[in-house]
């Protein structure tokens, strides 16, 4: 039987910082997760190479808020480090996101715009981007991420597209903060999480009877799973991931990230580890390390990654919410409670402010010290 006050399911980014910010305040909590690793989908681990690996994708740390970067600078040193990444596109490796000057270069500087309001992906990128771009750039790209048709995607889709100025290289330049754990994400959540139990390979939705909150039930995993599908099944995609270990050469690549948006190309993009490692680490691999991804649907929810951006599935979600809603003494939240892909601050930022709504909700007196 395990028991606690608080019980936290998931040991991803939301669960460990809910859980740190209530044992900061001296909360009985306890996290438990079906893995057999803590930090969710930000777990890394260094290769028998020596490299650094993301085991479930690339995660690129960057950050604005300066109470966010306070947070998770007390669970590790950070080094700079800002993604810079490319598309393979006609044989080039061309900047990603697109810089302005190469818009010009292709279309000149008027273009004409999709006119009127945009029902879908394709018709909201096509209102802010000329169609020569969105074609060499977007359309491919994304029908392999997602399996369908860019016009069957839900229009907010296209507010992760942003075009770069002229004179920046960089995926994330307007954030204050472009960093990575020094010794890698499962270290830093291994230190936040501290000295709170964690209970490994437990499957709390095929155990509910052995789990006791006596305040509250925080469940950060599949929100339609929680309820037994009882609605349907929600969509999601994944990444099928082939490591690559090439002991004889020292640069497959010359960025981090290189995309593949041409429709023929089945990956969608490959990972070089060695470009995000400290430079005192890097020199210590062997060869170099890849990682190629190519999407697909997946079945078992332990593979769920991305929730499906379009209108059906948005309005299911909506008929889960309002179940969960009406729970007492549980929280569904996270990325896959809460049915929406998040970036890691924005995660943890969205933690920091329901913790702070559980510890107002049961008379929490906020002792934690600010760290230093």
């Amino acid at each position: 039987m395990i028991k606690a006050d608080f019980v936290i399911v998931g040991s991803g980014l939301t669960g460990s910082t809910i859980g740190r910010i209530l044992a900061d305040n001296n909360q009985d909590v306890v996290i438990i997760d079906r893995k057999d690793h803590i930090a969710g989908n930000v777990f890394d681990y260094k290769h028998d190479s020596g490299a650094m690996i993301h085991k479930y994708g690339p995660h690129y740390f960057r950050c604005g808020s300066e109470k966010i970067w306070n947070f998770v600078s007390r669970f590790s040193e950070f080094y700079d480090w800002s993604a810079v990444l490319r598309s393979r596109v006609n044989g080039e490796y061309l900047n990603w996101p697109v810089q302005q000057s190469y818009i010009e270069q292709i279309a000149g500087k008027d273009w004409e715009l999709f006119k009127g309001e945009p029902k879908n992906f394709e018709e909201a990128c096509l209102a802010k981007m000329p169609r020569q771009l969105y074609e060499l750039f977007i359309k491919g790209y994304t029908e392999k991420q997602w399996g369908v048709k860019c016009t069957e995607l839900d229009k907010d889709l296209a507010v992760r597209i942003t075009i770069n100025k002229s004179n920046v290289t960089s995926l994330t330049p307007n954030h204050k903060w472009n960093a990575l754990p020094r010794n890698g994400y499962t270290e830093w959540v291994k230190n936040m999480i501290g000295d709170i139990p964690v209970e490994l390979n437990f499957d709390y939705l095929q155990n509910r009877d052995k789990v006791v909150a006596n305040k509250l039930l925080i469940f950060t995993g599949p929100i339609d799973e929680f309820f037994n599908y009882k609605f349907g099944k929600l969509m999601y995609r994944g990444q099928n991931r082939r490591v690559e270990h090439l002991p004889d050469v020292e640069e497959y690549q010359p960025f981090i990230q290189v995309n593949y948006p041409n429709a023929d190309e089945p990956r969608i993009r490959t990972i070089e580890w060695k470009h995000l490692m400290h430079p005192d680490d890097k020199k210590d691999v062997q060869g170099t390390l890849l990682t190629h991804e190519t999407p697909f649907t997946p079945e078992t929810p332990h593979q769920y990654e991305y929730p499906f951006p379009d209108k059906v599935n948005k309005n299911l979600y909506e008929e889960y919410r309002k179940a969960a809603d009406a729970l007492e003494n549980i929280i569904i939240c996270g990325r896959l409670g809460e049915y929406r892909y998040y970036d890691m601050d924005q995660a943890i930022g969205r933690a920091m402010n329901f913790a702070a709504d559980i510890m107002e909700k049961y008379n929490i007196k906020d002792t934690a010290k600010e760290p230093v």
